[in-house]
């Protein structure tokens, strides 16, 4: 069988050995074969929903290369459910294997069931979100039992997948639980703010006045968000309806993209809050103009760590038209620095600085013999725009009604390097009073930060004074 292309991201999982069941060299023993898929220069292109799924399923000499499981785990969620896909390949196992005979070669049923088995195990380790869905987990208990039966090893093989699969669920569903009451205490701090404003006594630099360390207390929350992001959400996000299927979206019934959204909203908290910190009127230009030189040294140490995205919403926060109208603070502030970063992250050349510094960062993270050097966190929104960019310039489906698989390839190698980079543990000791700071501070509105900013430094046009004019009579008519 043809070459599959190598996910340059992609992990081997824990199990079974790969390398007892090569696909490249063997064909399907039936079924579909290679009847239903096209192939140019070696690579799948191509095929038919069914053929596809038949090339998932392992048989007697043949099981699927890891890097097309993942591809097409991945993408067949555009087409099918998983739970429908799960029912699926537990019949084309069972039935097609002839495994549901009573009168089955025992033989047989010894040879599938390692292969059986470690296709499901990947399909947990890699898409254990899948798993959330009730109907998932029954099919995969009732195939696991099928081929678990009188067979003590591979009973505790299956016994000790699912203990992974819902050990990873229910932390996932703490971490979900936590989410809920960060972003709670958030709202209520900020409750407390807009009825006493005298009440926001503490500031960034009360609390740590060392770059380095709170560059790494946001590494620390950048790296547990990340970790928690499936890969399938990356294709939820974008999902679309299938044309040739009349049934509603396959994403309905359950979360879509819940934990890429909730990092998408910690880059705009920490933007916020960047600004937030800037604008506080409490503070002399002085003091405000220390405050952007403190969070410009700290988006050069997230540089130098490899905290792309940390170090894009600071300078997000600080290029809000209500810090950088304040002249005369910034006349007091060092910026070469601040130029450096800006040039590397500048939006140009589709971003081109930052593309030419990220590929440096993942050099050295492949060659890395610490887990410090390891980290790379890119910057999110254009990793998020890069894979909608390349999902909609090509069609899901070929003309003949073929799956387009040689797109979902190029997909699958973007997302497998995010898989890489979301596996690295933070090397740095946590600072609880500084994630707890970083996390439920509270951040203005935009509105409520351009009127911080007019009280720092006055309307200097006819349009800021309408502006601020608009703003007081807009806040005025709430009280």
């Amino acid at each position: 069988m043809p070459q599959t292309p190598l996910l340059t991201g992609m992990l081997v999982s824990r199990g079974y050995n790969k390398n007892l069941y090569p696909s490249q060299n063997q064909t399907k023993e039936e079924g579909y074969g290679n009847a239903g898929l096209c192939y140019r220069d070696n690579t799948l292109v191509s095929g038919s929903l069914e053929a596809l799924i038949h090339h998932l399923v392992p048989s007697m000499d043949y099981y699927p290369d890891m890097t097309y499981s993942f591809t097409f785990l991945l993408s067949s969620r555009l087409f099918i459910h998983p739970y429908e896909l799960m029912s699926k390949v537990c019949y084309l196992c069972v039935e097609q294997q002839r495994l549901s005979d009573p009168q089955a070669d025992k033989m047989r049923i010894r040879k599938l069931a390692p292969k059986i088995l470690q296709l499901l195990q990947e399909w947990t380790e890699m898409f254990p979100y899948d798993f959330r869905d009730e109907r998932m987990m029954r099919s995969l208990k009732e195939l696991t039992q099928r081929m678990a039966s009188g067979d003590e090893l591979y009973r505790k093989v299956v016994q000790q997948m699912i203990q992974v699969l819902i050990r990873k669920l229910t932390t996932l569903s703490q971490y979900e639980e936590a989410l809920v009451k960060v972003n709670a205490t958030a709202t209520d701090r900020l409750t407390v703010l807009k009825a006493k404003p005298q009440a926001i006594q503490r500031d960034m630099l009360s609390v740590c006045n060392d770059p380095f360390t709170v560059a790494q207390q946001l590494t620390h929350i950048e790296l547990e968000r990340l970790s928690y992001i499936g890969p399938e959400e990356f294709i939820q996000a974008f999902e679309k309806k299938d044309p040739l299927d009349n049934d509603k979206s396959c994403f309905s019934d359950h979360k879509k993209a819940s934990n890429l959204e909730a990092y998408v909203e910690w880059f705009n908290r920490l933007s916020f809050l960047v600004a937030t910190e800037i604008c506080m009127p409490v503070k002399k230009k002085k003091q405000r103009a220390r405050v952007i030189e403190f969070f410009i040294d700290v988006a050069r140490e997230c540089f130098n760590i490899g905290n792309f995205n940390s170090l894009m919403a600071i300078i997000s926060g600080m290029n809000m038209s209500p810090v950088s109208r304040l002249k005369k603070t910034w006349s007091k502030v060092k910026t070469a620095k601040f130029d450096i970063l800006e040039h590397q992250m500048d939006p140009s050349s589709n971003f081109y600085n930052y593309r030419t510094a990220f590929r440096g960062a993942t050099q050295r993270s492949r060659t890395a013999n610490s887990t410090r050097e390891k980290i790379v966190i890119p910057f999110f929104s254009l990793l998020i725009k890069d894979i909608y960019f390349l999902n909609e310039g090509c069609s899901n489906r070929m003309q003949n009604g073929h799956v387009n698989f040689e797109k979902f390839w190029e997909m699958a190698k973007q997302v497998s390097e995010f898989m890489v980079w979301k596996k690295v543990e933070c090397p740095f000791e946590k600072d609880r009073k500084i994630l707890q700071y970083l996390l439920t501070a509270p951040v203005f509105s935009e509105d409520t930060l351009c009127l911080a900013s007019y009280d720092s430094e006055g309307p200097e046009n006819n349009m800021e004074k309408d502006r601020w004019k608009s703003l007081r009579s807009t806040l005025l008519s709430r009280v």
